[in-house]
């Protein structure tokens, strides 16, 4: 049985320092109390989350242990980051590769986030062994058919945060890999934010320390869920929001929940309860964008139409940047224009789905997320579709 103390412990023991921070402990035990409840896994799937749990908690000791052992880590500056997000399925990877191609800007590499110390930084030799450690991970761990057109992802690309989120154990994603309900109520109820940001910054510090200093881009859409907590963390913060059709949202969410779900659960996965469960998940991202767009910060997130970024993303861009302060040099729309290109829609496989498999109609769907669409004033798929075909 996975046991929150056992696994800690193992960690203390690998890295050689005692777990401090506060609340890391309390979110796992909610974490694994819920998987207890809700989520029967087969035997494979128990031994690779008793490995991920154990990596999470060793990631996060080692960067305490730098902070230890080298002070000045804790004085890095991670000025004015830029926080990418948006409902999940709603374009944020896009955005995210396209941040990618514009040097001014650091990202989390795919390496980094899985194995992320000894900082870069401080052993560059370290580099190439870790790649390629990672690389050979990758090719164990596999993914379910169709990944490649469900979620853009590249080797030695840039990755999200959900890494550094989970090793506090507060990362919304988590009930995307499990059906954990009561572990999500506790990360949007009760669970401290502003610690899990702390623990994220941390990590930021370690990898920026002895190296190049520039603003971090950093992705992860559920990002939304934490605005007031990011703020705290990170006073002089940019926010970038994308927003597409919540009924493509909910669909798009479901596929892939259902595929990684049923990679680690003891028996099918009923879709109809993914469906009932990603519904419920968004709905609870909605209610928060709208909450902080009220709220006297509102006005600090530059707001993006999904469709609009596909069809022009250079131009979006240019809109974008004057968002958060900056100009758009001529080389970055280049290497946009460039990216954008060599990576058509579809060109890694056509990622198709449907609401009815997840018990789930269209126009409820919009109809119940109405407040949210007319308040980014977001076409439906299809219309946004079309309006991108006319325009690109």
């Amino acid at each position: 049985m996975l046991d929150a103390a056992t696994i800690i412990g193992e960690a203390e023991a690998k890295v050689g320092i005692a777990d401090i921070d506060p609340g890391a402990r309390q979110n796992l035990e909610h974490l694994l109390a819920s998987l207890r409840e809700s989520f029967p896994m087969s035997a494979e799937g128990e031994a690779g989350t008793r490995a991920m749990l154990t990596m999470d908690a060793v990631n996060r000791l080692e960067s305490l242990k730098w902070l230890r052992d080298q002070p000045e880590i804790g004085e890095e500056r991670i000025e004015a980051p830029v926080f990418l997000m948006g409902l999940p399925r709603s374009g944020t990877t896009y955005f995210q590769y396209l941040f990618d191609r514009d040097p001014r800007f650091r990202l989390i590499r795919t390496w980094e986030s899985t194995l992320p110390s000894p900082p870069p930084g401080f052993d560059p030799a370290s580099i190439a062994p870790r790649r390629a450690a990672w690389t050979e991970m990758q090719k164990r761990r596999g993914h379910f058919e169709g990944f490649e057109a469900l979620h853009l992802y590249d080797e030695d690309g840039s990755d999200e945060c959900h890494a550094f989120l989970e090793q506090s154990w507060g990362a919304a994603g988590l009930h995307n890999l499990y059906r954990v309900p009561s572990y999500f109520d506790w990360l949007t109820q009760g669970l401290d934010l502003e610690a899990s940001y702390r623990i994220h910054k941390r990590q930021l510090q370690c990898l920026q320390w002895r190296g190049p200093r520039k603003p971090w881009a950093l992705k992860y859409p559920n990002h939304v869920l934490a605005m007031d907590a990011i703020l705290a963390v990170h006073p002089d913060a940019r926010m970038v929001m994308t927003h597409r059709d919540p009924a493509q949202v909910v669909a798009s969410i479901a596929k892939m929940t259902w595929n990684l779900r049923s990679s680690r659960a003891a028996g099918p996965v009923d879709r109809h309860e993914v469906g009932r469960d990603m519904r419920a998940f968004i709905r609870r991202h909605v209610d928060r964008i709208l909450e902080f767009d009220r709220g006297p910060q509102g006005g600090r997130v530059v707001h993006v139409d999904y469709y609009a970024l596909v069809a022009s993303p250079v131009g979006e861009l240019r809109r974008i940047h004057a968002g958060i302060g900056i100009d758009t040099p001529e080389s970055v729309s280049r290497a946009v224009a460039d990216w954008h290109e060599a990576n058509p829609r579809h060109a890694r496989g056509r990622n198709d789905y449907s609401l009815e498999q997840y018990g789930l109609d269209a126009d409820d769907l919009r109809a119940e997320f109405a407040d949210y669409i007319g308040r980014f004033a977001i076409p439906s798929e299809a219309e946004g579709t079309a309006r991108a075909g006319a325009t690109a």
